[in-house]
């Protein structure tokens, strides 16, 4: 699924509303329509990613997430199996968060997931359990006490 038709359509539509008005209006209104076209974007995104969750909601088994491949967002249906699968702990993926990245860094996390052939969001679970996974002190690094001592 493209956006940028999408994004496109809603231009043209601002378009055709200023077109009512004199030339300063539409000129007005396609500045306006440059300057927004990234907030549409994004709006339509988060529309989607509220879709998933309202059809996930009304699914007996199994989950909907939005992907992306590029700026190219992509709806895929998860099965259950595959979701208990994908998360090491077994307890479901239930939780959502909204995190906003550089775009350098979604890149390299991206290729980083592709690398380990996961998702993006299961690569991103997978390294932040291991982040706050509690360790062991590593081997030889006791503490140790120097001082004098009376007998």
């Amino acid at each position: 699924m493209q956006l940028d038709g999408y994004v496109q359509a809603l231009q043209e539509d601002l378009a055709r509303v200023a077109a009512v008005g004199d030339e300063t209006t539409a000129r007005a209104a396609e500045l306006l329509a440059v300057a927004l076209e990234s907030a549409l974007g994004r709006r339509l995104q988060e529309a989607l990613a509220e879709a998933t969750l309202e059809l996930s909601s009304q699914l007996d088994h199994g989950s909907v997430e939005v992907r992306f491949a590029g700026a190219d967002p992509e709806l895929v249906y998860i099965p259950d199996a595959e979701r208990a699968s994908a998360d090491a702990g077994g307890e479901a993926f239930s939780a959502r968060i909204t995190l906003r990245l550089p775009e350098s860094l979604k890149a390299r996390l991206e290729e980083a997931a592709a690398a380990s052939a996961v998702s993006v969001n299961a690569w991103l679970v997978q390294a932040l359990g291991r982040l706050v996974e509690p360790r062991p002190p590593a081997a030889g690094t006791r503490y140790r006490l120097t001082g004098y001592g009376r007998s």
